[in-house]
């Protein structure tokens, strides 16, 4: 028997009572039934993303959003000021690009932060920026970004609206996108949402509204002025995703049920723990200055695959980690604690690390990593 285990950071597992819910028989989508639950879910959204504003839901990928926020915000010739410290940093660039808006970049290392006073010496130089787009949570780097001192700086500037990918943070970290003056803030359902791809989410501020209404570029699917009818409504403009958003109604029923400090402080301290078993077995993490919570990304020796190692794992013991992307393929190994992933999950994962990495031919000692987890842990269960 090969048991399974999934942990990448997306997508994440998916609770069995939500995927019993999922597999509920199908209702129609206009009808009053659907529409309750339509409400329902994005009323108990707002709470994840500390906002009173409408959250809207799109059938797509965190990317749909991401697109989103741009299209509906930005025209042809505006400029924008990207934070390109990884994959999807470099994502934010080539939408913009499509869309013949123009980029001003921070160019980091991967695994490195950017900071607010970065932020500002861009915003300075370059008065002409209509929007700042940073990640919360740089997957590829499992790097956090310092969103709320970047927000203090970029809501002093009426002509400028501060964009945020929350794919990785909403549910992970607490978020108050209105006390801090996050502009548009978006998110996925694969990710702390426990749920199969398949839903965006978006959020957007009064002042980000006001910049719609000025938005020359075309667009018709991801038109949020038109969703926005529609869902005050408790309906879509096309066809929603029913069976995802009936899961999502159970996911929050669960969150609630949870409480969000304790989901909050879950995923803090299984990746406290991580990242001690990693420092433990002697390696060093890819994030250098702000580790992210929702995934940790540990560097391997330099003659060592991490590809090889990553097939391995998931092909031979049933454990799926992730795998460096673009120039870090092969490099680094990132774990998830992501989601549906509890303190008892954080030691399989250690443990399955520690004796792969010793199986794949490396000097560890067996239990180290084990031992400095359970140290963070054990006062939490």
């Amino acid at each position: 028997m090969l048991k399974k285990y999934l942990l990448s950071p997306g997508p994440t597992p998916v609770p069995e009572e939500v995927m019993l819910e999922m597999a509920k028989p199908m209702i129609h989508h206009r009808t009053p039934q659907f529409s309750r639950i339509f409400s329902n879910v994005r009323e108990r959204l707002k709470p994840l993303f500390g906002t009173k504003e409408d959250v809207l839901i799109l059938a797509g990928s965190g990317t749909a959003a991401m697109e989103a926020s741009i299209v509906n915000t930005m025209s042809p010739g505006d400029k924008i000021l990207v934070v390109n410290a990884g994959k999807f940093g470099k994502r934010w660039i080539d939408i913009a690009q499509s869309y013949e808006v123009l980029v001003e970049s921070i160019e980091l290392a991967w695994g490195r932060s950017v900071s607010a006073a970065q932020i500002e010496e861009k915003l300075i130089s370059h008065p002409e920026i209509k929007g700042v787009f940073v990640q919360a949570s740089e997957t590829s780097t499992t790097v956090y970004h310092p969103i709320k001192e970047i927000a203090e700086i970029v809501k002093l500037r009426e002509n400028t609206i501060f964009v945020v990918d929350g794919i990785t943070s909403v549910g992970v970290y607490e978020t108050k996108m209105d006390e801090w003056g996050i502009d548009i803030l978006v998110t996925g359902s694969q990710k702390a949402f426990m749920l199969p791809p398949g839903l965006a989410f978006i959020a957007l501020s009064e002042k980000a509204w006001k910049f719609v209404e000025t938005s020359k570029n075309p667009r018709f699917y991801l038109d949020l002025k038109k969703e926005r009818k529609a869902q005050n409504n408790d309906t879509t403009a096309y066809t929603p995703a029913v069976s995802l958003i009936i899961g999502l109604n159970k996911v929050l029923e669960l969150m609630e049920k949870e409480g969000l400090k304790s989901i909050y402080n879950r995923h803090r301290v299984c990746a406290d723990a991580t990242r001690e078993a990693a420092k433990a077995l002697g390696f060093r993490l890819l994030a250098q200055d702000i580790p992210s919570n929702a995934a940790t990304g540990i560097i391997m020796p330099e003659d060592f695959d991490g590809q090889k190692f990553v097939k391995a794992m998931r092909d031979d013991s049933g454990i799926t980690f992730a795998g460096g992307q673009d120039h870090m393929k092969g490099k680094i190994v990132r774990i998830s604690h992501l989601g549906y992933h509890d303190f008892m999950d954080t030691i399989i994962a250690v443990s399955a690390f520690e004796m792969g990495i010793k199986k794949a031919g490396l000097d560890i000692e067996l239990g180290a990593g084990v031992a400095a987890a359970e140290k963070i842990i054990i006062d939490h269960i």
